[in-house]
């Protein structure tokens, strides 16, 4: 069995996963300064507190996966984009806080201060991530060693800033309407407007985003030379965002929201078709990238994680499952509430 290539697409499931889960309850936080009223605020935190925390699950499986099955393409993208990986990290880390402290003090001031800091983090957080897959997208000077050389502003190019407009628009669509699942009423149908002004957004730039990668990136399109089956998911991709004006116009929050989920899986599968074998790729010389097989642990190492991952897999979906059927239908205040 080819492991390597087993272990590039388990780390493509699990980061389509946290793309898709963590999205929406990020996209909550940049939506965030769009409520009206404290009571409003308050359901929004509330719509993700049980579920924030266990999303985040599926990016710590990714990071440790990464880790033992790819140690080097690891060490070199957490050595090279170590000052946005703590950016991230510490988004991370606020938005948690914020959530947590938020009702420690019944003031005003108190209140707005961490809503701000929670729009903030997931603002930070979101732009990183989307950064970071332009940045590997259009490839990072590597050397002989596949060490990244290159400053945190040199990484920091049109394509990588396009990406990361590009993932805000999308997280703030699929946050709106997450939110337009969980509550009713007046804010319900505020957050349909928030979906439309996010799916405007999310429709020009992923148009030119796209053309821009097409246009500029070779590994972009080199996939699809030899395997042009993966052009059904670029249909599948575009059926998905153009099924969501129809959704939002009739007022189906459901659908539209796991249209906007399928969208965001298909760009996460198209980044990983396109870049396959490679993990870190190098605009420099390509014989310097680190691919799957020139950075992958030893054949037993990686056999031995595809045990654990059958067998631990399972847990983190029924885990998963379990805790969106409990905490399913609207939100409400109660008493333990944030």
């Amino acid at each position: 069995m080819d492991y390597p290539t087993l272990w590039f697409v388990l780390l493509g499931v699990l980061l389509a996963g946290y793309a898709v889960l963590d999205g929406f309850d990020l996209g909550v936080g940049l939506v965030h300064p769009l409520h009206k009223s404290d009571h409003d605020r308050r359901l929004a935190i509330n719509s993700i507190g049980p579920l924030w925390d266990g999303n985040e699950v599926w990016l710590v499986t990714f990071g440790g996966a990464l880790f033992a099955a790819f140690p080097e393409a690891y060490a070199t993208a957490f050595s090279g984009f170590y000052f946005a990986f703590m950016a991230a990290l510490g988004g991370l880390i606020f938005r948690a806080v914020s959530i947590e402290f938020r009702g420690k003090v019944d003031r005003a001031w108190w209140r707005l201060l961490w809503d701000g800091m929670f729009f903030l983090s997931s603002l930070v957080t979101t732009l990183v991530y989307g950064a970071a897959v332009g940045a590997a997208m259009a490839g990072v000077p590597l050397d002989n060693r596949g060490i990244m050389a290159s400053s945190t502003l040199e990484q920091i190019g049109p394509f990588s800033l396009m990406v990361a407009a590009l993932t805000v628009a999308a997280f703030a669509l699929h946050g709106s309407l997450y939110l337009g699942l969980k509550t009713t009423g007046a804010l319900r149908e505020r957050t349909r407007v928030w979906a439309w002004f996010a799916y405007a957004a999310y429709v020009v730039l992923f148009f030119a985003t796209t053309a821009v990668a097409v246009g500029t990136i070779d590994r972009a399109t080199k996939n699809f030379d030899e395997h042009p089956w993966g052009a059904v998911i670029v249909l599948l991709n575009l059926l998905a965002v153009l099924n969501l004006p129809r959704c939002l116009t009739q007022r189906r929050y459901g659908q539209a929201f796991v249209s906007s989920g399928c969208s965001i899986l298909a760009l996460v599968f198209l980044f990983g078709f396109a870049l396959f074998p490679e993990l870190v790729a190098s605009s420099t010389d390509p014989a310097d990238s680190l691919t799957i097989y020139n950075s992958a642990s030893s054949p037993k190492t990686l056999r031995l994680m595809a045990l654990f991952a059958l067998i631990g897999l399972p847990f983190v979906l029924a885990y998963t499952s379990v805790v969106y059927w409990t905490f399913r239908g609207k939100v409400q205040i109660d008493k333990h509430s944030y």
